[in-house]
Formats: C-alpha cells, structure tokens, sequence
C-alpha cells in the first residue's frame, strides 16, 4: 500500500488543501481591494483638455474622496462649484487661503508668497517659451478658500477667468469632493507630485492606497488562478505518471 494518502483524481489532501485555501485568500484579497476602493476612490472622466498633458480630455481618474480640509497646494482635485458650472471640475490647487499667489516672475514662474514655483508639467507656448500664465494677476486667497489653475495655462478657464467675483477667483473648501491619485485609462497609474510646491509650509500631499489596492488585486487574481489551476495539473499529472510501471511493481508473467 503506498505511503501517500490520495484522493479521487490523483490529487494529495495537502495540496487540495493548500489549493482551497489559496483560492480562500485570492478572493478575500480581490473582492477586498475592489469594496476598499469603491470606499475610498471615485471614479471621474475628465471632461475639458484644460488639464492637458497631465490629464487628457476623457482620461478616466480615480479621485480620494477627502474633506476639503486634506487640499494642499499642488493637489490636483475635482470640485463642483455653482458659479463655475454644475458638473465636476478638475483643476490643480495653486495656492490656499491666506496666500498671495501672482504671476509672472522675470522667468515666467508663477510665485506664492514670493517664492517661486516650478512646474515641469507645463507646456511652451506659441513662442516657444514655457510660462505659468500669459495673464498678470496678484491675488490673496480669503481663508478656507482655493485658488485654482488648470496646467494647461493657455487654454484653462480657471480661477483667472473669476478675478472680477467674488472671492477673486477662488472657490471654498467645501467644494473640493476628491483630489485626483491616479490615472486608469489610459493607463497612466500614479500621479506625479508637484514638487515645485514642496518647500512651501504644510509640503504636499503623499499619493493614497492606490498602490496598495491594486497590490492586494493582484495578488488576489494570482492566488485564484493558481489554486483553480492545481486540480487539472494535478490530475493530468497523475494521470502521465500511471501510464508507466509503477516502481518496485512486478510485472505479469504470461501462462
């Protein structure tokens, strides 16, 4: 009698074991990311090019749902704000309240509160030259509000085109319903920091969980895929490995 317990099929108890329970913890891990996601992110499409060439006009994003509070300069969010439309918006938060926020410098820089910032996602203008905005301004944002700039400062309607209202352009807080952490299509994963704003007080925003999401869906897919595939191996194996003499068998002598 053979050492090795079987069950139907040819498989081991271990490795049926083994395989049950990788499928056990591919799905919690996979239906696990999925639920925190679906809590943490909301997905949005980008609806005008004026985020261009960091977020493409129909780019799908994933946005952390945060509280206004969360915002720091450089953050690129979605808002809805009355005044600027009904619909989601997304812009990149150039300064916050209490700031003063101008534009140009000699090297066409924006500045907050005299510093200057540099933004590598910009792109030149007609001339060739890469500036932070074509229109002048100085404004100190009211507090708990947001002065906002698409990065594609030659075509963005942003906080430059509401100078004259209230607020000179900025839009409160409360607007603000998730800043933006990722791209999924196309799949451009991970926003880049906005380092320029940095060395400004309270930094800049670390990214969210999305990496750790789609570790965990990953993996969860992984674990599935190889648990279902052990049965069929397993038997296909077992049924190689019977076409030969088995060792230490004697074989049938003819009458």
């Amino acid at each position: 009698m053979s050492g090795t317990i079987r069950t139907k099929g040819g498989r081991g108890r271990l490795g049926s074991v083994l395989s049950g329970l990788a499928v056990a913890v591919g799905c919690v891990l996979f239906l696990g990311g999925f639920v925190w996601g679906a809590v943490l992110y909301q997905p949005y499409t980008v609806p005008t090019d004026s985020m261009t060439p960091t977020l493409d006009v129909g780019s799908k994003i994933l946005a952390q749902r945060i509280d206004g509070d969360e915002v720091r300069r450089g953050d690129v969010v979605v808002f809805i704000d009355p005044v600027w439309g009904s619909s989601p918006m997304v812009k990149r938060v150039a300064a916050v309240g209490g700031d003063t926020v101008a534009c140009c410098d000699r090297d066409g820089r924006l500045t907050v509160n005299g510093k200057p910032v540099d933004e590598p996602y910009l792109r030149p203008g007609p001339g060739g030259r890469t500036i932070a905005s074509g229109q002048e301004f100085s404004v100190t944002v009211p507090r708990d509000n947001l002065f906002l700039l698409g990065d594609d400062r030659h075509t963005s309607l942003d906080s430059r085109t509401h100078l004259e209202e209230a607020g000179q352009g900025s839009v409160p807080r409360s607007t603000v319903v998730g800043r933006v952490d990722a791209v999924v299509w196309p799949a451009k994963g991970l926003l880049e920091p906005a380092e320029g704003f940095a060395g400004l007080p309270g930094g800049i925003s670390r990214p969210g969980p999305f990496k750790t999401l789609l570790a965990a869906i990953t993996a969860g897919t992984v674990l599935i895929l190889a648990g279902a595939a052990y049965g069929p191996v397993a038997a296909r194996l077992g049924r190689s490995r019977s076409g030969g003499p088995r060792p230490g068998a004697r074989e049938k002598v003819g009458a």
